[in-house]
């Protein structure tokens, strides 16, 4: 009879393990059982152990603990340990079993009396898993909470890390404007002081580019649409006056064409750096309006995500100290230039009136902003005339609501502080003639009906205007009679306070006008007196 000890497949020995278990509950296992089961155990005992390491690794951790025993259990469908804690460390001790002194380790329990268990104090009950929100950002500006950090921490960010984007054009594009203007030097020195500084643009963007980190999520063009953009920002640049049916084509196409939802972002930040760049050139501020307004129009493009970085290059054009050309005060090009510039911000007032009209329900907090702002601009006395202009055209746009609670309650001290401190006639004359348009627009057309009350008064008036019908309207009379008979329907109770509101000398300037009587109607309408 063969008494050899057959042979395992695996590191668990039949006799040392399995047959043990079987022997201690009473079963006579056969060898050949005691070793498919003793080479499941190690299967079983692997998996479990790969899982937890995964685990481990995946909490950061160098060291397996019991939890990650429990965690590996709970995936595999088994019933994980009880008993185990990893804030005490296990103590194992070492003891000899059986006649041939086999080692076995052991976890020494720890005693505890049982008085004590009971009389000591419960432990406080463990809180539950819980989850709080709050705001990162509302409506682009981030709350001051615990949870978001401080702006100053933000600053010291590097520019990847806090996430700003590289610029997609680099120098090669913001170039366009100025190497047009001086390609046709000629010579050939020239040419070469041209070649040399495209060499250095380019290896100084070779080496900014080499340091640049990469965004986690890239965003991948098309050919076709680079292709597009390149030739499309190359157009709009150009000074070239054969160029000017291209670049009218390029503008109908981002007005009309569905497929530019991919290259928005890049047109606004093209347009963003050509306005920051070319202050100067005004031709190329008014093409960077209207590529604005091309993509305000197509009606396939969603831009409520842009509207935080549309805003900055309206408002520039609108309150910018300085457009276009620096021209001496005296010279007599100082006008032409002055109504080029004043120009630039009326078409920017009117994309600022279309960008709140059409966007403000979705940032509640766009018009107050805006208003905020252009208050601040026309009330700085420091701002030249072309910064007070656009804030009147700007506040004008914004509705009656807002001349009448912004404007019109702050025309005495701009008066006494901007117009009065000029010494330029035609400036004072712009901006005059600026406020009286705009209180012109608050006039009110009612039709007055038949209702009268018992001394012949119209009860939809009030006391500030007289209800005077017997001017002169078949058109026979003289019109400066008509105006003065205007003026004389307004009441000395409602001059002083005209007074009091516009101050004396605008006052004047306004009871001076054709239509004052309604202008002081607009003014006052909807008042109790």
């Amino acid at each position: 009879m063969d008494t050899r000890v057959p042979l395992s497949h695996s590191l668990w020995s039949p006799y040392d393990t399995v047959k043990d278990s079987a022997d201690s509950m009473g079963i006579n296992l056969p060898d050949e059982s005691a070793k498919n089961l003793a080479m499941d155990v190690e299967y079983r005992i692997h998996e479990i152990l790969e899982l937890a390491i995964k685990f481990m690794r995946h909490s950061k951790r160098k060291t397996l603990m019991t939890t990650d025993i429990d965690y590996a259990l709970k995936v595999l469908n088994v019933e994980p340990l009880y008993g185990y804690d990893n804030s005490q460390p296990l103590t194992f001790k070492e003891t000899m079993v059986g006649a041939g002194g086999q080692t076995l380790y052991y976890i020494d329990d720890h005693e505890v009396e049982f008085e004590k268990l009971i009389n000591q104090e419960l432990p406080k009950i463990p809180r539950k898993t819980t989850f709080t929100a709050h705001w990162l950002a509302i409506e682009g500006v981030q709350p001051m909470v615990p949870q978001n950090p401080l702006p100053s921490e933000i600053k010291n960010l590097p520019p990847a890390v806090r996430g700003a984007t590289s610029t997609f054009l680099g120098n090669d594009v913001l170039a366009l404007g100025v190497s047009n203007d001086g390609k046709d030097g000629g010579g050939s020195g020239g040419v070469g002081v041209s070649k040399k500084k495209a060499g250095t643009a380019t290896s100084t963007s070779t080496t900014e580019r080499d340091f640049e980190t990469k965004p986690l999520v890239k965003h991948v063009l098309s050919k076709e649409l680079k292709l597009y953009f390149d030739k499309v920002v190359e157009v709009l640049v150009s000074s070239d006056p054969e160029k000017e049916s291209l670049k009218n084509a390029a503008l109908t196409s981002l007005k009309s064409d569905p497929g530019l939802h991919q290259l928005v972002p890049y047109f606004i930040q093209f347009v963003a750096e050509q306005i920051t760049n070319q202050l100067r050139n005004i031709e190329i501020l008014s093409t960077m309006l209207e590529v604005i307004s091309a993509l305000a129009d197509n009606r396939t493009i969603f831009l409520d995500p842009y509207v935080h970085a549309l805003m900055p290059c309206i408002l520039t054009l609108l309150l910018a100290k300085r457009i276009g050309p620096v021209v001496k005060d005296n010279s007599p090009e100082c006008e032409d230039t002055l109504r080029s510039q004043l120009a630039i911000r009326e078409f920017a007032a009117i994309l600022l009136e279309h960008v709140i009209k059409t966007y403000g329900s979705s940032y509640s907090t766009l018009r107050p902003r805006v208003t905020r702002t252009l208050l601040r601009a026309l009330l700085d006395s420091t701002k030249p005339v072309g910064t007070h202009y656009g804030a009147l055209l700007g506040l004008k746009n914004l509705g009656s609501e807002v001349l009448k609670l912004v404007l019109v309650g702050n025309l005495k001290v701009w008066y006494r502080t901007i117009i009065e401190e000029n010494e330029l006639e035609l400036e004072k004359e712009i901006l005059v003639n600026t406020v009286i348009d705009i209180l012109r627009s608050l006039k009110v057309n009612l039709e007055i009906g038949g209702v009268s009350n018992g001394n012949g008064t119209d009860n939809n008036k009030n006391d500030y205007v007289n209800n005077n019908n017997n001017t002169n309207k078949d058109g026979d009379g003289d019109d400066d009679d008509d105006d003065a008979m205007e003026v004389d329907d307004i009441t000395e109770e409602l001059k002083d306070k005209l007074r009091k509101r516009l101050g004396a000398p605008l006052s004047e300037i306004v009871l001076a006008q054709g239509d004052a009587k309604d202008i002081v109607k607009g003014i006052f309408f909807g008042e109790v007196s």
